[in-house]
């Protein structure tokens, strides 16, 4: 069984659901707008544009990441649209889950066709 499944197939839903009906070509911004309306249109719990403290043992550092999303307390959500997914998107993901200290990260890109 994986970490929080339900609530990682919800999610997965949601982005489905949007990629569906806007296809591939559109900005992040937008897919971030309609994930947004899809989010609570589903009931899913979600902070967009959270800042993500990084700690260095007990101390805060002044610098931090924003994640696109944080669903249900304990998923970051970092979204694409691009032709594909860099090596530096998912190390900007595990980056986040290392200073978040959260359990699941899901990164989905909007940018190729279904």
């Amino acid at each position: 069984m994986l970490l929080l499944e339900k609530e990682t197939y919800k999610i997965i839903g949601a982005c489905m659901k949007v990629h569906k009906a806007l296809g591939n070509g559109f900005l992040e911004s937008v897919y971030q707008e309609a994930l947004e309306k899809a989010f609570a249109g589903d009931g899913i719990h979600f902070e967009q544009k959270k800042k993500l403290k990084i700690k260095m043992v007990d101390i805060d550092l002044d610098k931090y990441f924003v994640a696109d999303f944080v669903c249900y307390d304990n998923i970051i959500l970092e979204i694409k649209a691009s032709n594909f997914i860099h090596k530096d998107n998912e190390s900007q993901t595990i980056n986040y889950l290392k200073a978040s200290d959260l359990p699941v990260g899901l990164l989905i890109n909007f940018g190729q066709s279904s």
